[in-house]
Parts: structure tokens; C-alpha cells; sequence
């Protein structure tokens, strides 16, 4: 992989930018689109400096794998992910080798379709509160982390600006239809079920994922991204535990470092230490390499 950071492919691409996320950054191809991972970081709704070296190399290849090794059980907006073919619209192709994806356009679904597998995180902390999750109620006395007897569906209504909602199933039903709620659900829950097995036979556990689906020609398509760090949260086996919080494999040490330190938490970060960034950059390296074995 091109170990060399980079925060915006714009220089290097001939082709009129549709959207900067926050990693992503989406052009117009004409009749595909073409997606750029970069190797920004955020955390806590900040896009941080500097950018963490192969971040964006590893989460395009995960999904690029994660893709391919779902398709039969799940159609996806991926065309290709080959720079070599985008010729003259890419000037520096060696650059962006293994950030590229260009795929087919689908009309985004904005609901975020959350699979959760244990019970942590937010999921953890709306059960603390309410005894539920997204309004399923769930038994007394779960333990942070536990494994549930079968995944939940707990979907968000996206937000472009600011954070996702957290709305129950039957809101979700309003908002895009029984039919297509029912659909999305049970080809999320499928999705999961079919990661969490692959994972534990890498000695990996899928506590949780999101995917977004959209539409062509009618049919429901995966797309954005699938099983990465940035979208999932993965627990190595030898480190389960419940009533703990579990070191999760991403960007962890980002968190875990603004979070000692005197942030305020209003504006910016500054710059993160070098250290930060080498472990996090060597994450996201050891997630590619377990989960894909390359």
C-alpha cells in the first residue's frame, strides 16, 4: 500500500466533486460515480490533523473485499475499483492506487441500518436509561457487552449535517414504507450474520455495523461503504469481557488520547502527537490483514 497520507484527492482528480465528507469525497463520472477514501480522521464531529497514513487504502480495500465476498447474497453499487481505467481523469494514479471505487448511481436511502450483535455503545447507554434499545424492549439485567440471543435492527434517519437520529422501527416504516422498512431489515440482519461468522473464524468479534442501501431501478442496492473500522466495531477474541469498555479495533487511540487531554472540546484539536497517529495508522493495518489475511 502507498504509505503516503493524503487529505483530499481534488488536485489529482479531473472530475467535478459532487460531496466532501468528512473522509469520502464523491465525483461525477457521468454515468458512475467515482468515491476517493482519504486518509482524514475524524472524532467527535472534528475532522483532525494530521491524516493517518493507509487509512484510506485499508477502509477502500475492506470493502472492496467485503463487497465481493457478499455479492451473491447481496447486490452492491460497485463497478470497479481499478485507478488504471480512470486514465487521463487521475494525474497522479499511483497516488490514489487503492482508494478508488467507481460505482453505479442509486438513489440513497437516508435511513442508516444499524445491526447490533452485543449490547454497547449507544445501544448500551439508551438501555441504561430506558430498558430499551430504538424502543424494542429488552429483559432486566443485560451486562454491558453481552451477546444478544439474536441481532436487532436499531435504524437512524441520516443527517447530513450534525448526528444521525436514533428512531424506532416503526418510525423507520413511516418514513420509506413497510414493505422497503422490512426489506432493509432483514438483508441488514443477513449481512451481519454472515460478517459475524467470517470474523470469528478470524478470531474477531462483529459487536455492531451500519450499511446504507439505495436504490436502482427499483431494487435495493448496497452501497457507501461495508464491515470497515469506520463503520463497524470490531472486538478481538482474547479481549471480551463483559462490564468493561473494550478496546475496539479503529481509531481508538484517537479517542482514547483527546479524551486524556485538555481539549476543550468547542473548537479543533490541535494537531495530534506522532505517536496517536502511527498507532492508529497501525490499526487500521492489522484489522486488513486479520480480517483478509493479505
Amino acid at each position: 500500500m502507498n504509505s503516503e497520507a493524503i487529505s483530499t484527492a481534488e488536485p489529482y482528480v479531473k472530475a467535478p466533486l459532487l460531496y466532501k465528507g468528512k473522509v469520502r469525497e464523491l465525483y461525477d463520472l457521468g454515468e458512475h460515480y467515482l468515491i476517493v477514501v482519504t486518509d482524514r480522521i475524524s472524532a467527535f464531529d472534528y475532522v483532525l490533523d494530521p491524516a493517518v497514513p493507509n487509512k484510506g487504502n485499508v477502509l477502500n480495500r475492506l470493502s472492496a473485499y467485503w463487497f465481493e465476498q457478499t455479492a451473491a447474497i447481496q447486490p452492491n453499487h460497485v463497478v470497479h475499483t481499478d485507478v488504471d481505467k480512470l486514465g487521463e481523469l487521475i494525474t497522479q494514479p499511483d497516488l490514489l492506487r487503492d482508494r478508488i471505487m467507481v460505482t453505479r448511481k442509486a438513489e440513497r436511502i437516508d435511513i442508516e441500518c444499524v445491526v447490533r450483535g452485543y449490547i454497547t455503545g449507544g445501544g448500551w447507554r439508551q438501555y441504561v436509561q430506558t430498558s430499551a434499545i430504538n424502543g424494542i424492549e429488552l429483559p432486566q439485567g443485560l451486562r454491558k457487552n453481552e451477546r444478544f440471543p439474536e441481532p436487532i435492527f436499531t435504524p437512524a434517519a441520516k443527517n447530513d449535517v450534525g448526528h444521525d437520529e436514533d428512531i424506532p422501527f416503526s418510525r423507520m416504516q413511516e418514513l420509506v414504507g413497510a414493505e422497503l422498512a422490512e426489506e432493509l431489515r432483514d438483508r441488514s440482519i443477513k449481512l451481519y450474520t454472515f460478517a459475524h461468522e467470517r470474523c470469528a473464524q478470524q478470531g474477531i468479534i462483529l459487536a455492531d455495523c451500519k450499511f446504507e442501501f439505495g436504490l436502482i431501478d427499483g431494487k435495493v442496492i448496497l452501497i457507501d461503504e461495508i464491515f470497515t473500522p469506520d463503520s463497524s466495531r470490531f472486538w478481538a477474541q482474547d479481549k471480551y469481557e463483559l462490564d468493561t469498555e473494550i478496546d475496539s479495533m479503529d481509531k481508538e487511540p484517537v479517542r482514547t488520547y483527546l479524551l486524556q487531554s485538555d481539549w476543550d472540546r468547542d473548537s479543533k484539536p490541535a494537531p495530534l502527537p506522532e505517536h496517536v497517529v502511527a498507532e492508529t495508522s497501525s490499526r487500521y493495518l492489522d484489522i486488513y490483514s486479520r480480517l483478509t489475511g493479505k
